[in-house]
């Protein structure tokens, strides 16, 4: 992998920690999603709600395959019972969020195409008027749908325990220690946010402190 020497130089200076995951672990390319699949990366957030990666993915994966030649849209959810998702491993809950969402899309509440040029703020504001959408959600569609550079999640389990693990803390850090740590990785948090993500998966042992 070819690291971005800006990035590299950054965590470098700011946290030789985070530099060291960043030179030992390989991160996927990350390509931006297109305006016509938001809806589908927006669905996938939804169900990936407060579950694993791993569960979350086998869900989201019975419920493409719900859907003519595997293509999410809202005429295709439309067409799809709700006891159906039920039956995919989705809880009730997220299949009332899915059928609000289509409806506001539908209704022309909400036009996803855009949020491609919208601020973060204005993103956050839009999408949180979906039932079910907070903003753990609208952070996840920043980073993997937009691929916005500077997004970090305080409220994802899994960095606070990454975080945790990286700086040998004997609990999670609180809203604070949070806030000090991240503060020093801007503009480049969502690529942090990734490397912890990822570290939490691995036996990797960051000996370099700052």
């Amino acid at each position: 992998m070819v690291r971005n020497k800006a990035i590299a130089a950054h965590f470098k200076r700011t946290d030789p920690k985070l530099y060291s995951l960043y030179i030992s672990i390989d991160l996927d390319d990350h390509q931006i999603v297109r305006p016509s699949d938001y809806f589908d990366s927006l669905c996938r957030q939804i169900i990936g709600q407060q579950l694993s990666g791993k569960v979350a993915d086998v869900i989201y994966e019975r419920f493409r395959k719900s859907f003519p030649r595997g293509k999410v849209t809202v005429a295709g959810l439309a067409a799809i019972p709700d006891e159906a998702l039920r039956g995919i491993g989705m809880s009730w809950s997220k299949v009332r969020f899915l059928r609000d969402l289509s409806r506001k899309i539908e209704e022309k509440e909400l036009i996803l195409a855009k949020l491609t040029d919208a601020t973060e703020a204005e993103i956050m504001e839009t999408l949180t008027k979906v039932k079910g959408i907070g903003p753990w959600t609208v952070e996840m569609f920043l980073m993997f749908t937009l691929g916005r550079p500077d997004v970090f999640s305080n409220g994802d389990l899994g960095l606070r325990r990454a975080i945790q693990k990286l700086y040998g803390m004997k609990s999670e850090p609180s809203p604070r220690t949070m806030k000090r740590i991240t503060e020093v990785w801007r503009p480049y948090r969502t690529t942090a946010s990734r490397l912890l993500w990822a570290y939490l998966d691995t036996d990797i042992r960051i000996v370099s402190g700052i």
